[in-house]
């Protein structure tokens, strides 16, 4: 067996090996975390059990203004107001690094807001690096009308967290409100 004595023939083996072992994979070897626009569209979809219009455009308004969600949020809830108001709601959090996990949330608001409404919700999220992160209060500014049915979508943030919950729900409802959610892992009656 001949030994290679070339300096320069390893130096350059040693340079390729390295580089091949150091090189970012390409994106469709890398471990992708987030949700594309289809995938999320089949969740929403089969958890509204309807293929609206609305939705779909909803869906895509989100995708255009935040892009890829780390995760999202199924479940329902029940709101009232009368100038002060209360929301309450259950869900479960998916995220595909992680099993789902039972969420709750609750807030006050406060505005020019009359009647009351229960409603599917489907709250995409972002930049929520750590499922803990989630387990506070999120600020946000609610404008609605249902008369019977309706959809809307609005955002919440805190720091760098955005959440954008999709309602449809049924009620009789008009207004604009502020307030904010309160992320729980146990079911609270004070809206605190």
């Amino acid at each position: 067996m001949k030994r290679c004595r070339n300096p320069l023939s390893l130096t350059m083996l040693a340079a390729l090996m390295t580089w091949l072992l150091t090189a970012p994979m390409p994106a469709s070897a890398a471990k992708d975390d987030t949700y594309s626009q289809d995938e999320i569209l089949d969740k929403a979809f089969g958890f509204f059990g309807d293929t609206t219009k609305g939705l779909a455009e909803a869906i895509q308004r989100v995708f255009q203004d935040q892009g890829r969600p780390v995760g999202f949020i199924a479940g329902e809830e029940v709101s009232g107001a009368f100038i002060v108001g209360v929301r309450y709601g259950k869900g479960e959090l998916n995220r595909k690094t992680a099993k789902p996990l039972r969420v709750f949330w609750q807030g006050p608001s406060a505005g020019f807001d009359f009647g009351g409404n229960a409603s599917k919700v489907f709250v995409l999220f972002y930049r929520l690096n750590a499922t803990d992160d989630l387990f506070r209060r999120f600020p946000g500014i609610d404008g609605s009308i249902y008369v019977v049915a309706g959809l809307g979508v609005n955002y919440q943030q805190r720091g760098d967290i955005i959440l954008a919950p999709i309602r449809t729900g049924v009620g009789l409802r008009a207004g604009a409100s502020i307030g904010y959610l309160h992320y729980t892992r146990e079911h609270s009656w004070l809206p605190l």
